[in-house]
């Protein structure tokens, strides 16, 4: 049987440990001496994790040769990166991520309008439906739609054709709208997640109000509702924003055979598609987009920078549910045509792909096994999933380890220094995973031959704790601060040591928070592709890297078999996230 808070404390105040060692204890593991070695041990890790790749992206840009070799320093990359060229390959990155972030959030308002505010049926399910998008590593989802909106054999087009009797091909992903279309089906649903509960927790009489005075429900939508959910659409659009710029999947697979650049696929080609490599170029180019990123998060700030929105007032309320008659199965229906179309049929395209022996070609004699019995007997495969699941479950666990120690330090501590180690947790960020990987790179390289990190599946493990840093200070930071300081002085009062006082009293009621934000973070890891593709080397390959190869391959077959038990393990484990959240939906 489960114990209560009371049970936990009064447990724990029955330790049997004599009183003057206790006190001696506790001295010794939150004394000034315990502090300061905590303090410094997180500022060391946070650096190496955060700080160095940074500042090795700095001496890359201003060194003339590869990493490990000896040469001189000149700003030549930062010639280049000032070019003509590479100024409109970064102007069309920006350019892009502007064009898919504007109908991202309008189509994220729109699901967060109906889900959290009308009676839509199915509300619960339909927002399960809707994220799940979100959580399934983009790379399935670019290599499924490059089979089905192939302009010579996609599925999609030859369906057209034999309704219509048609030789066109009306869908061309290979374009700036398949870059486009394949970022929204990640924003809006991470855009969804960000604004939908600012909908449930506004005030529904300020628009009452606005109605009685005879406004029309649209025009109290637009001058009401959206007015007061401007900060989260705000900070919203502006994460999608930067997203975007970041992002590496769709314009890899959609825009470079379609001759689109982007800065995240020019610093992967400056690396890993030209001869001689040109780090000098990719280094300074991914120290522009940090500057860039900072810049727009600075403008962010001052934006919102003293600005009121209050929403949720002193006064009890319960949120409004507008009653949309029949136009509720039109909700409905919305709603599922989102989920058809970004998750239904990619899978349903990885499904068919894996059981014809060719790609684009779907006739009954063509149906075979011999994908699965190829995947299954490839050593390749088998290791990439070795190595997959190994760097999930131990980089998942060290980095929640590594976020609830900020996040306590950060939230539940008044120490000096504790400001440092979480602006250090949060600087990655900041960092897309494709210009994480170059600092690595660069940073791997130089260290001394004693620490055999280069080359290693220790280098992969390092980026991945590095990239999920933030996520898991922020979800333990959460989760601390909703413990009152209560518990742990009452703790104190019946002869807890401090050791004693986090492990059943602290760590057992942020248990669920720490069980979620580690599925997540594994998520996080399972997708990773930019930095995986700059750091990894033959034997520490992930499933990602090892779909990439076959997807250059051709082995468009074996790409939809390995798709479909990835899409399988994201269902599984979002399935048990939201088992793990439902306990604690149902307290609030």
């Amino acid at each position: 049987m489960a114990l209560s808070v009371d049970d936990r404390v009064g447990e724990v105040g029955k330790a049997p440990v004599a009183a003057g060692l206790q006190v001696r204890l506790r001295r010794l593991q939150t004394g000034p001496t315990s502090r300061a070695t905590a303090l410094v041990v997180l500022v060391a890790v946070l650096g190496f994790l955060s700080v160095y790749p940074l500042s090795m992206l700095l001496y890359g840009s201003l060194h003339s040769t590869p990493p490990g070799m000896a040469g001189t320093f000149n700003l030549d990359g930062y010639q280049q990166v000032l070019t003509p060229e590479s100024l409109l390959t970064l102007l069309n990155t920006i350019g892009i991520s502007f064009a898919k972030t504007i109908p991202s959030v309008v189509l994220a308002v729109m699901l967060a309008w109906i889900l959290a505010r009308t009676d839509t049926p199915f509300r619960g399910t339909l927002e399960v439906l809707v994220t799940l998008p979100f959580f399934i590593p983009p790379i399935l989802t670019a290599m499924a739609w490059g089979m089905l909106g192939n302009p010579q054999v996609g599925l999609l087009n030859q369906l057209y054709q034999w309704i219509t009797g048609s030789t066109d091909s009306p869908i061309n992903v290979y374009s700036y709208g398949g870059v486009v279309w394949h970022m929204m089906q990640y924003s809006v649903p991470f855009l969804f997640l960000l604004i939908v509960d600012a909908f449930r927790a506004m005030d529904p009489s300020l628009e009452e109000a606005a109605r009685m005075c005879g406004a029309s429900r649209w025009r109290t939508f637009r001058t009401v509702t959206l007015q007061l959910m401007l900060p989260a659409l705000t900070s919203g659009a502006i994460l999608s924003f930067i997203r975007g710029i970041e992002n590496f999947e769709s314009p890899l697979f959609f825009g470079t055979p379609a001759g689109i650049r982007v800065i995240t696929t020019e610093i992967y080609d400056s690396i890993n598609q030209r001869s001689p490599p040109q780090y000098q170029y990719a280094t300074a180019a991914s120290f522009v987009i940090m500057a860039l990123l900072f810049l727009i998060v600075l403008l962010q700030w001052r934006l919102l920078r003293g600005r009121s929105f209050v929403t949720v007032s002193g006064k009890g309320y319960s949120p409004g549910v507008i009653k949309l008659g029949s136009w509720r199965w039109a909700t409905f229906s919305f709603c599922v045509l989102f989920f058809v179309v970004t998750v239904v049929l990619p899978l349903g395209q990885l499904l068919i792909g894996s059981f014809f022996k060719f790609f684009g070609f779907y006739e009954w004699d063509m149906l075979t096994l011999d994908h699965y019995r190829n995947v299954f007997g490839s050593s390749e495969f088998w290791r990439g999933f070795r190595n997959t699941m190994l760097l999930g479950l131990i980089g998942a666990t060290l980095t929640m380890v590594l976020g609830g120690a900020v996040a306590y330090i950060s939230v539940r501590t008044k120490w000096r220094g504790r400001s440092l180690i979480d602006a250090m947790a949060w600087l990655p960020w900041m960092m897309p995973g494709i210009v994480l990987g170059v600092g690595f790179l660069w940073g791997f390289a130089l260290l001394p031959h004693a620490i055999p990190i280069y080359g290693t599946i220790w280098a992969l493990l390092l980026a991945y704790i590095s990239l999920g840093t933030p996520l898991s200070v922020r979800v333990m930071s959460s989760a601390y601060a909703q413990l009152s300081y209560d518990l742990e002085e009452c703790s104190r009062v019946h002869g807890a040591s401090w050791l004693q006082t986090m492990w059943r009293i602290i760590i057992a009621l942020a248990w669920p928070s720490f069980a979620v934000g580690w599925v997540l973070v594994f998520f996080g890891i399972m997708r990773e592709l930019s930095a995986s593709v700059l750091l990894y080397s033959v034997g520490s390959e992930v499933l990602s890297v090892v779909l990439l190869k076959l997807w250059a391959n051709g082995n468009a077959e074996q790409v939809s078999v390995i798709g479909l038990m990835m899409m399988a393990l994201v269902i599984l484990f979002r399935w048990v996230q939201l088992r793990l959240l439902r306990p604690r939906v149902g307290a609030l």
